[in-house]
């Protein structure tokens, strides 16, 4: 037309009125209306795994924006330059919140910005050619709505094959159980079901079979401190018993969830001894022979915080009158020497026979003199004491502290042998003050499960000065080399390694050096000159530091290559410093408290684990009390170490926003098998987040909790910081399922077979360590019927 430019054309268009808007207009204004709804929706909807998130919120503003700018051009005459800038500022909204919404898994967002994309481009071109973009947009749409419909589409497809769930391993003594019985599964840690019904052929086909909301969560706002809940489920009694960090016991009916009953502790809603409230679960117990309607001959127990033990009738919720205090046990009673705060139980006791064998945890770096790691071993039906076993030498507990079992034990039922993962002694960062040999701190101690006598003691750090506590039970299980059968326990460390011992003589069957290591520049420290290293295994984290994140560094304008420069790093156990060190790997793992799981037949063995560096700085006191700690020291990264020379400061090394300094991957998933000792693969596990935004998959994610395998070739696991949890193929480490629960389930799993279905239950309660997002969910999954 003449007289007619292209400037004024589009103009024009975006300048008509609303009777006389075009259709592609109307698309673009509608796809904008419609990423906002979904964008609000995103932000309040509590099953999506990014509520309340900060992309969550940005997506909300910046769909709102475009809104608002798009009203603005058509609704009124403007000035051409603002006009043109509204018209630039909407295009670049458009990429943005595409991006945003592609990076926070909000496909329907991101498909609607698709089409208000081609909308818009639509509105600046012929009418003829608009309409066929415009069409071509809602193709897209709904080609991207059927791709995100089902993100594990690409799961194996092949027909189920049937299968006869096969029945579950019994304890081998005086009492039979079935089920998943213990925090572990079985005595032996070895996480692992004989189910088949569940294969990967048919995994994919998983659906949610009932969930049970307990409302017991806190983010901290309230009376009640924050809650992290990593309690596993048990299945025994035909019922699923689980505790809540407000340490109620919630009994359920294992094929509905419907709940049969609770019990209420009544303990005090106070983080005393943790950062946060927290629970792993609860322990059962029944006599030999129960009497059917005897009140107490089947019990479930459950810990608190401030150091009791309650214990139930597990048929009715009762309190049982004849255990220690009218069901109560206080373990504080025992609590005599340094007794600076309560023996925490964290962790459910470990059953054997009639005896319960209870650890506790207590208030990390605090203090120099703390109570001593007593385990005590008690009736299970009176709550009488029958022993105790302390790791530290009786000359120097005054002095020192902890080396406490915080974690869960394993038995070898046909032995009568208890294992103890014993963690360091206090203070944790600083020795000088405990220089004498303690060689059951920081080991793996065989006891006589009737008589608390050591049997023998393997320690994997020397001096402890990093809290590399050994902070998984070990993993019991026969393997075969060089054509004998052997006896054998695998434990897990922060560490990143694995050793393998003979669980009958601790002696290394895979062989273990010791290799010399940095020694100490501060004053008072004595470093010891060598470590244990384990040589059959390939560790879990890499022996040097991999280097650091370009991104992290670029975005942080050289923050992280700065610090890096700042800080002493000598490898692998270099002190902490005055200075500043780089811990790699750190007391956050390597391999955390929910340790590996192993297949007996083959003798495959999984494990999840983190790689995450973190600064270590000793402060002299006078530094340390100058310094700006805020209300409550322990948020803000120092610790005192009351009592010893030096405070510490602890922070992961990031940079300030928050990203890690160093290369990924953050977390992996790795599979041996113990009879070669060869890594039979390994794969980044579990995705990243960061104020809702989802990181690459090729990074992992920083995990706590561990796996479960079954039979017919499954891992189950949940652990990671994206709140999914997931089944993968035993055999090649490929995800074939994954579903979205309601906050990180860093809880180990638990899996059941009942009235011929198999369970797979969860326990979705969050963890701070990974994201501030808590959760009250217990769900369980199973086959369509």
């Amino acid at each position: 037309m003449a007289g007619v430019t292209p400037q004024s054309a589009t103009r024009n268009r975006f300048s008509d009125s609303a009777r006389r808007a075009s259709f592609d207009t109307w698309l673009l204004a509608a796809s904008i209306a419609v990423s906002l709804a979904l964008a609000i929706f995103n932000y309040v909807w509590h099953g999506n795994g990014i509520h309340g998130t900060a992309g969550a919120l940005l997506v909300v503003v910046s769909t709102a924006l475009m809104l608002g700018a798009f009203v603005a051009i058509a609704a009124a005459p403007m000035p051409r330059g603002l006009r043109g800038l509204l018209i630039v500022l909407i295009a670049l909204d458009i990429v943005g919140t595409a991006f945003a919404a592609y990076m926070l898994e909000a496909y329907l967002v991101a498909a609607a910005m698709l089409v208000a994309a081609f909308g818009f481009v639509a509105s600046l071109i012929q009418p003829q050619q608009s309409r066929t973009a415009a069409a071509v947009g809602i193709a897209a749409l709904g080609l991207t709505a059927l791709l995100v419909h089902n993100p594990m589409s690409h799961a194996q497809d092949a027909a189920p094959q049937p299968q006869q769930p096969a029945a579950q391993p019994a304890v081998t003594g005086t009492t039979h159980y079935d089920g998943w019985y213990t925090f572990n599964g079985d005595l032996e840690n070895r996480k692992y079901s004989t189910a088949e019904q569940i294969t990967p052929q048919n995994v994919a086909k998983l659906t949610k079979a009932w969930e049970v909301h307990t409302g017991d969560m806190s983010d901290g706002s309230g009376k009640a401190s924050k809650s992290d809940w990593s309690a596993t489920p048990l299945f025994v009694n035909n019922t699923v018993y689980v505790s809540t960090p407000f340490y109620r016991i919630f009994a359920i009916a294992p094929d509905s969830g419907k709940v049969k009953w609770t019990y209420d502790t009544h303990a005090v809603l106070k983080a005393v001894t943790q950062p946060d409230l927290k629970t792993r679960g609860v322990a059962y117990w029944q006599a030999a022979k129960p009497e059917t309607g005897k009140a107490c001959d089947k019990m479930v127990y459950i810990g608190t915080m401030d150091a009791k033990l309650y214990a139930v009738d597990a048929d009715s919720g009762k309190p049982c009158d004849g255990f220690a205090n009218k069901g109560m046990l206080d373990l504080n009673q025992w609590n005599t020497l340094n007794n600076k705060w309560p023996l925490s139980i964290l962790q459910p006791p470990t059953v054997y026979k009639d005896t319960l064998f209870i650890g506790w945890a207590g208030k990390d770096w605090a203090d120099a003199e703390a109570p001593p790691g007593t385990v005590f071993a008690v009736d299970a039906r009176t709550g009488a004491l029958k022993w105790t076993f302390n790791a530290l030498p009786e000359d120097i507990r005054k002095k020192t502290g902890t080396a406490n079992v915080w974690t869960s034990m394993s038995i070898d039922p046909e032995h009568g042998i208890l294992y103890l993962p014993i963690s360091s002694p206090s203070p944790n960062f600083y020795g000088g003050n405990r220089k004498e040999n303690i060689p059951a701190a920081t080991s793996v101690t065989a006891l006589n499960a009737d008589t608390g006598d050591v049997i023998w003691s393997r320690q994997i750090v020397h001096h402890d000065i990093w809290d590399y506590d050994t902070n998984a039970a070990p993993t019991l299980v026969d393997i075969k080399k060089d054509g004998k059968t052997i006896p054998a326990l695998v434990q897990t460390s922060k560490m990143g390694f694995i050793f393998v011992l003979n669980r009958l003589t601790g002696e290394p069957i895979y062989p273990i050096e010791e290799r010399k290591v940095p020694p100490s520049d501060v004053a008072g420290e004595q470093a010891a000159s060598t470590q244990p290293y384990p040589t059959g295994l390939e560790p879990t984290v890499p022996d040097r530091f991999p280097g650091i994140s370009t991104i992290a560094d670029i975005v942080s304008f050289g923050q992280c290559s700065r610090t890096f420069d700042q800080l002493r790093h000598d490898g692998r156990y270099t002190p902490p410093s005055l200075k500043g060190t780089l811990a790699y790997p750190s007391t956050a793992g390597g391999i955390e408290w929910g340790g590996g799981a192993v297949d007996p037949t083959s003798g495959v063995y999984v494990v999840n684990s983190s790689a995450v560096a973190q600064i270590y700085k000793l402060m002299t006191r006078q530094d340390y009390d100058a310094a700006d700690k805020g209300a409550d020291p322990g948020d803000n990264g120092y610790y005192p170490q009351a009592g010893s020379p030096y405070g510490f400061y602890l922070t992961n090394f990031v940079n300030f926003l928050g990203m890690p300094c160093w290369k990924p991957p953050y977390g992996t998933m790795s599979a041996y098998d113990l009879n070669t000792g060869k890594l039979l693969w390994r794969k980044p596990f579990g995705v990243s987040q960061k104020w809702g935004f989802y990181m690459p998959q090729s990074w992992g994610s920083v995990t706590i909790g561990g796996p479960l395998v079954t039979k017919s070739g499954l891992i189950f696991i949940g652990g990671s910081m994206d709140a999914r949890v997931r089944a993968i193929d035993l055999k090649t480490g490929e995800v074939l399922w994954r579903a979205l629960v309601d906050a990180p389930a860093v809880a180990n799993p638990a899996t059941y077979t009942y009235n011929g279905k198999q369970y797979v239950v969860f326990v979705a309660g969050g963890n701070a360590i990974l994201k501030p997002q808590a959760g009250d969910q217990v769900v369980a999954y199973a086959l369509p019927r």
